[in-house]
């Protein structure tokens, strides 16, 4: 049996939720408190700070900056997803906003202190005014003074490391992936496949990529001030070791931009 996406895979529920597995393993939800270390010291989150994570998925982040005593708002398009990290919230006795909503419409004026958007949660869209209108809503949601943190992986980084197929084995599960680069470097087109229990989904799935100079300029061109650009979460430099795209950026205090 194969089955296949009739939709915009970033639009299709079940893709998020067929590959779950594989886009949230145990390595994922472990990694998560050291992630969450590295990203209080790079940006300097003062206690009590006010944080969106957009693009939260299943809340690895939101769920570990609320341990800390942040208070946390979650924004996802994924049902499943966010019903899943409301009930771990619940569990753990955890006051966390989770609302349902996608990127290129959430804002609320001058919220947040700070603004995360991880695991290369930008570019997924055609128009490039779509992910223009994600930076305005970030540039609104932050208060003047609050900082942006954006973690993609970079096309300089992807062209050290890439690699036409590959596949992994999770659980008695199988995925394949097959990548290819085109329109001059500037997008990238996957096709997964995943072998689960003796039937077969199919995904296509694609999206913008970034170089370090085109996203601070688009940063820029939003309105953010200060872009500074790492190699990790750890402040390392964006250099031929860097392991992501890190790029941090801030709302001016007397900046008037609408």
């Amino acid at each position: 049996m194969t089955k296949k996406q009739e939709k915009a895979w970033h639009d299709d529920e079940e893709f998020w939720e067929t590959f779950a597995p594989t886009l949230f393993g145990p390595k994922r939800w472990e990694d998560a408190p050291k992630e969450v270390d590295e990203l209080i010291l790079l940006l300097g989150i003062k206690p009590g700070s006010t944080i969106l994570d957009l693009c939260c998925g299943k809340g690895r982040h939101s769920l570990e900056l609320a341990r800390r005593g942040f208070r946390v708002t979650g924004v996802d398009k994924t049902a499943a997803y966010l019903q899943e990290a409301r009930k771990r919230a619940e569990t753990e006795e955890l006051r966390i906003e989770f609302i349902k909503e996608d990127m290129r419409k959430f804002s609320r004026n001058d919220a947040f202190d700070v603004v995360i958007n991880m695991f290369t949660s930008l570019g997924y869209f055609e128009d490039l005014a779509d992910d223009k209108r994600v930076l305005a809503n970030m540039y609104r949601s932050l208060r003047k003074g609050g900082t942006l943190m954006i973690d993609v992986m970079g096309k300089e980084i992807l062209a050290r490391i890439f690699r036409e197929r590959d596949w992994q084995e999770q659980n008695g599960s199988f995925v394949l992936q097959e990548r290819k680069i085109c329109r001059s470097w500037s997008w990238i087109e996957n096709r997964w496949i995943l072998l689960k229990e003796g039937k077969q989904y199919e995904a296509l799935i694609s999206h913008r990529l970034y170089s370090a100079e085109e996203l601070s300029g688009l940063l820029t061109d939003s309105g953010f001030s200060c872009v500074n650009i790492y190699g990790d979460l750890t402040g390392a430099e964006y250099g031929h070791n860097a392991k992501r795209l890190i790029a941090v950026a801030n709302k001016q205090k007397n900046n008037q931009r609408i």
